[in-house]
């Protein structure tokens, strides 16, 4: 089944699709692979392992949870590399109750070795519970929006498209309204995000319109010259959210540094109503 989350802004995680190629250094998840995985130069040979290889890379299937020589599962065989996960693609179909539901935390679906065959079965299988709320994120944005020039990215009221960015000068990928829904991810928030014009998006057709949800987390764990946010850097989003209509998640990691109010809006119903 997929796991229930610690993370405040979702219900479950689900990971068909595990591993990253971005390098961050203070990523959690890399380090809990590398933690989970056992002996990869023995689980490599093992036929409970499929390899691919293309010109995005060399990649993993994996059809059933993987065991190791004494029979012990096995999460992450081969650590933090590629890895599609299959047994999980069942898994939003087997909870009835309907939840939010962040797909991928364990990974990038969307980064550039990842081929479009995984992402359009990570949807299938998405679009076969369709009475869930899924929450999908990047660090590479530019995959949405060739995936929509190309028809493959789904256009439904219950996926949300977010890209992780760290500092204002990086870039995300952002929708017209009636299109896709999108939202930013400013986790760990890395510096001031005062935002200006650039910000604001002005179309002729659909008006002037701003990110529809912003989520903002403090970088946690205790690696030397970890960034400690300042509380005029909330501050500045919550005024900004404000004055253009987005709505705001402060994660509770922020409660050290912040003294106001941590406000942990939604832009959807939650919890979500049964669609199916």
């Amino acid at each position: 089944m997929m796991n229930k989350s610690l993370i405040e802004w979702c219900d479950f995680t689900w990971n068909p699709v595990t591993g990253c190629q971005h390098g961050c250094l203070y990523c959690y998840a890399a380090k809990q692979a590398n933690r989970f995985s056992g002996n990869v130069l023995i689980n490599k040979t093992s036929e409970q392992l499929r390899k691919e290889w293309d010109e995005r890379g060399t990649r993993w299937v994996l059809e059933k949870p993987f065991k190791n020589e004494i029979g012990k599962v096995t999460p992450f065989p081969v650590k933090f590399e590629p890895m599609f996960r299959e047994y999980c693609l069942p898994m939003p179909a087997q909870k009835k109750k309907p939840a939010v539901i962040f797909v991928v935390s364990m990974g990038d679906l969307f980064g550039e070795w990842v081929p479009d065959e995984w992402i359009r079965r990570v949807f299938g299988a998405a679009q076969a519970a369709p009475w869930h709320t899924y929450l999908f994120l990047t660090k590479n944005p530019q995959r949405y929006i060739q995936l929509a020039e190309a028809g493959k990215l789904p256009q439904q009221g219950n996926f949300w498209y977010g890209t992780t960015v760290t500092r204002p000068d990086q870039q995300y990928a952002w929708f017209e309204p009636g299109t896709y829904n999108w939202f930013l991810s400013i986790e760990p928030i890395q510096e001031d995000f005062t935002f200006d014009a650039s910000w604001v998006i002005r179309s002729e057709t659909k008006g002037t319109y701003a990110p529809p949800w912003i989520i903002v987390g403090a970088e946690t764990g205790q690696q030397k010259n970890k960034t400690i946010p300042q509380a005029e850097w909330v501050q500045h989003i919550l005024e900004f959210s404000q004055a253009h209509g987005s709505k705001v998640f402060l994660k509770n990691n922020l409660a050290p540094y912040f003294t106001g109010e941590l406000v942990q809006d939604f832009p959807f119903s939650y919890p979500p109503k049964n669609l199916g």
